[in-house]
């Protein structure tokens, strides 16, 4: 060997599999370390960097977006460097990153979502809120998705932050979507639009919902959009009201909701019915969904403290023409990594990969983010989340077996890719064609205007797309 591992003549070799958030904190913990030097390549199936924060944070939350300028200065850091549009298990295996890298860090996030396995799920017109939300923001694999939006009447399952985001998204007007970065072809079909009921059903109370108050407040403030709550549906039980006394988010929820149920209709041209304490039960239609039946539920305490509900045979209807469902995610198995199917992550122990669910940890494999502990926390929750990792992975290095000095080149990795063909896009590919879309978005007063073809970006900023 060169050098001890860890030192300058041989730095740790590590690759991040994902460029979203979780992957770009885990390589800014790894360069903050005083403990060895490190040599880091970061991976991703699509050509642009950020995962979550180009392609699934809210087009009119641009404040939230502002988070890159941290992943790009990690990523501009000279013992880093970004590799898009290299997928694993696609044109990379496992084997190709455990030949080359001493430590792989698996920050893949969760990208499905779960189903309601009810009856009439798989109807035209059923959807989940992963889709849309993709859709609308530009996502190469979501941009042929189909929303029929001539409907005057949605149903949303869900009361988390993507939820309140498909809702505003439905609820806004074309003015208000019009200065953001959502996708032209989402935002046309919008202006278009002919939804004016928008369902958004909770299977427990107002009190267990989990949008933050920045999200439920926004409602209150659309252009064309009022908020119909029933009174009676904010009246809590023993066990939820006892829970208060140590929630202050579900306290400030409470308070704004009984705002906005007192508030009520104003006449504006659109609803966003809240319907607490109901779970579906059945989808409905010929070939497309018409209705959903939903029914009554009641809360009750378990012993752990966590309050469950159950329906009690008390059912209902609404006439709805398209159903978003936002009730949880999951990670997808990647080809040679294990997984944890009844969880949908990636089975570790604080973050190292092990062969199974508590089984042996696997020598120099990591996971960071929602692949790691599941879709909890909000963008800022993977920083800590990734230190963890790093810790155990420094911790580790005395135990590792390297990679050869030739393989752990990084031009070895580099000479790999070109032999495959693999048309990489690199940091300052992404610049280019960030440019691209701040310039045409700066035409028309807007953050950007995104390209949503992988094709579209490669021609963006090369003359010759193939070109490795």
């Amino acid at each position: 060997m060169a050098g001890k591992l860890g030192s300058s003549s041989r730095p740790l070799r590590v690759a991040i599999v994902g460029a979203g958030p979780s992957g770009f904190y885990a390589a800014g913990a790894l360069l903050q370390q005083k403990e060895m030097h490190v040599s880091i390549d970061i991976f991703d199936r699509l050509p642009t960097p950020y995962g979550l924060v180009r392609y699934g944070v809210a087009p009119d939350h641009q404040k939230i977006k502002s988070v890159t300028k941290v992943y790009e200065r990690t990523v501009r850091d000279s013992r880093v460097r970004y590799f898009g549009n290299v997928g694993l298990g696609e044109e990379i295996s496992r084997d190709d990153l455990k030949s080359h890298y001493d430590q792989i860090i698996y920050a893949t996030g969760a990208p499905a979502d779960k189903q309601l396995e009810i009856p009439g799920e798989e109807l035209k017109g059923s959807f989940s809120a992963t889709e849309f939300v993709a859709w609308y923001n530009g996502h190469p694999d979501f941009v042929d998705r189909d929303f029929d939006l001539g409907v005057e009447s949605v149903a949303i399952i869900g009361v988390g932050n993507v939820a309140m985001d498909v809702t505003r998204i439905l609820a806004k007007s074309y003015a208000e979507l019009a200065t953001t970065d959502i996708a032209d072809y989402a935002l046309e079909k919008l202006r278009a639009s002919r939804v004016k009921q928008i369902h958004v059903v909770a299977r427990r109370g107002p009190a267990q919902a989990k949008f933050t108050n920045p999200e439920i407040k926004e409602l209150g403030d659309l252009a064309e959009a009022d908020v119909i709550i029933k009174a009676e549906d904010l009246i809590l039980d023993a066990a939820s009201a006892a829970a208060l006394e140590s929630d202050r988010t579900a306290v400030r929820n409470l308070e704004t909701l009984h705002e906005l149920a007192e508030r009520g209709a104003t006449g504006k041209p659109r609803q966003i019915h809240f319907h607490f304490l109901r779970s579906p039960v059945e989808l409905s239609g010929d070939a497309t969904v018409t209705a959903m039946r939903l029914e009554v539920n009641e809360l009750h305490p378990t012993d752990t403290g966590y309050i469950a509900c159950d329906g009690v045979g008390r059912f209902e209807t609404l006439d709805v023409g398209l159903v978003f469902r936002s009730i949880g995610y999951r990670s997808l198995p990647i080809p040679g990594v294990p997984f944890y199917d009844k969880w949908g992550i990636i089975p570790n122990e604080k973050g190292r990969v092990t062969a199974t669910h508590r089984g042996e940890a696997l020598p120099g494999e990591y996971v960071v983010g929602w692949a790691k502990r599941g879709p909890t926390g909000v963008i800022g929750t993977n920083k800590p989340d990734a230190g963890e990792t790093v810790a155990l992975m420094l911790e580790d290095v005395a135990g590792l077996l390297p990679v050869t000095d030739e393989k752990a080149s990084p031009r070895a990795i580099l000479a790999l890719l070109q032999e495959r063909g693999v048309a990489y896009f690199s940091f300052e590919d992404w610049l280019k064609l960030e440019a691209v879309e701040d310039a045409r978005g700066q035409a028309e007063g807007r953050p950007r205007v995104k390209l949503t073809s992988e094709a579209a970006m490669l021609a963006a900023v090369r003359a010759d797309p193939s070109r490795p």
